[in-house]
């Protein structure tokens, strides 16, 4: 059956579906030895689909993988660098970066840390990262100065943010300092980082940003073994089956090509 070539490469979990697209544009596929291109449909039951010049097949798909990383301040949350700073894969052993097509499901900006999963289930990615997705993220964010009551009201109601109006939040006050306050953030949405951009524009700007949760699933939740930065568990059932629910609720016709959208 066909279907849009960065979909297939993605179910075969070679990459997630805006990697695979990076991957057709930098003219690494093949589809029956002609260069792909962009929207290109293929079978993967009768047409040939190489990567750097191997030929793949769904036979040679490895089994999925689930992770929840703790990543490191100064970490990106990409395959690849193009400056060569140390990026999520980097953290992994040898015998998981390698042939298993792991990637991280949206970002976390390189200042910040925290919770972040990893998977090489493309499918599961795509509708993770999608605009249309809520699931909701958890922050401990440490601000610049003493926001006052109108202020985290007005953060919890939403602000414009380049021309288009935040989601409501849920902002509140843990503790004050002298002359800084941590805040718990949670958000429904992930737009470029907009918790830093938000503070910054209400004046209180981010000293420190740590991703606690993403829903239901606890970087350090007290039935589990405690990660370090840079450490690694893999999830529990239970646990991706709270993921497979969400993206099973929301209503996307692929064929509109929608695409991911960048998390912080």
């Amino acid at each position: 059956m066909e279907a849009r070539l960065q979909k297939i490469l993605s179910q075969w979990g070679i990459a997630s579906r805006r990697e695979a697209e990076e991957m057709i544009r930098q003219s690494r596929v093949q589809v029956n030895g002609l260069l792909a291109h962009l929207g290109q449909l293929a079978d993967p039951e009768r047409d040939a689909i190489a990567v750097d010049g191997k030929l793949m097949s769904d036979q040679k798909r490895p089994s999925s993988i689930y992770l929840l990383l703790h990543k490191p301040e100064g970490v990106v949350s990409t395959c690849y660098d193009p400056q060569k700073r140390p990026t999520v894969l980097d953290l992994l052993p040898k015998e998981l970066r390698e042939g298993h097509g792991i990637h991280p499901v949206g970002r976390l900006d390189a200042d910040s840390t925290g919770a972040l999963i990893l998977t090489n289930d493309g499918d599961l990615t795509y509708w993770l990262t999608h605009p249309r997705h809520s699931i909701s993220k958890t922050y401990n964010v440490l601000v610049k100065g003493h926001p006052p009551e109108a202020v985290v009201e007005k953060w919890c109601q939403g602000v414009m943010l380049s021309g288009r109006q935040t989601r409501s939040a849920q902002v509140r006050v843990i503790e004050s300092f002298a002359d800084q306050t941590s805040l718990e953030i949670v958000l429904q949405e992930g737009r470029n980082r907009q918790i830093r951009r938000v503070a910054e524009q209400l004046g209180y700007p981010v000293i420190k940003l740590h991703r606690t949760a993403i829903g239901s699933i606890q970087l350090n939740a007290f039935t589990e073994p405690f990660l370090d930065e840079g450490s690694y568990r893999s999830l529990k059932d239970f646990e991706i089956s709270f993921l497979r629910k969400q993206f099973k609720q929301i209503p996307i016709n692929d064929s509109a090509g929608l695409k991911e959208c960048n998390r912080r």
